[in-house]
């Protein structure tokens, strides 16, 4: 069963830019987080859009937007927030993790 995680924080911001993207594709306002090995420094973040939770999820929910993290991923964001920043070099969502001990300039991937 999925259980709502205050581990985890997905902003405003973010939960604003979910919404937006949800609605123009019809879908659910459930953004997934996950970490994959790879990437230049070790692991890499993906986002992708979810139907529906997953049973072991655990979900962070922002003005009706919800986060799911699967268990294993957790485990590598646990305290993290998910933020969507616009600057001059694009806007994408970005991933404040303070167990990363290190990442790519990119923010894409990280270490620990």
């Amino acid at each position: 069963m999925a259980t709502l995680a205050p581990d985890i924080v997905l902003t405003p911001a973010a939960a604003a830019r979910v919404a937006a993207i949800a609605a123009r594709q019809n879908k659910p306002a459930i953004l997934r987080l996950s970490v994959e090995g790879g990437g230049c420094s070790g692991f890499q973040y993906r986002f992708g859009f979810a139907d529906a939770p997953e049973p072991a999820d655990l979900i962070a929910e922002t003005d009706g937007v919800r986060l799911v993290v699967d268990d294993m991923s957790l485990d590598l964001v646990r305290g993290a927030s998910v933020d969507y920043v616009e600057s001059l070099g694009g806007a994408s969502f970005k991933v404040e993790n303070p167990n990363a001990a290190s990442g790519c300039g990119c923010g894409t991937s990280f270490s620990v």
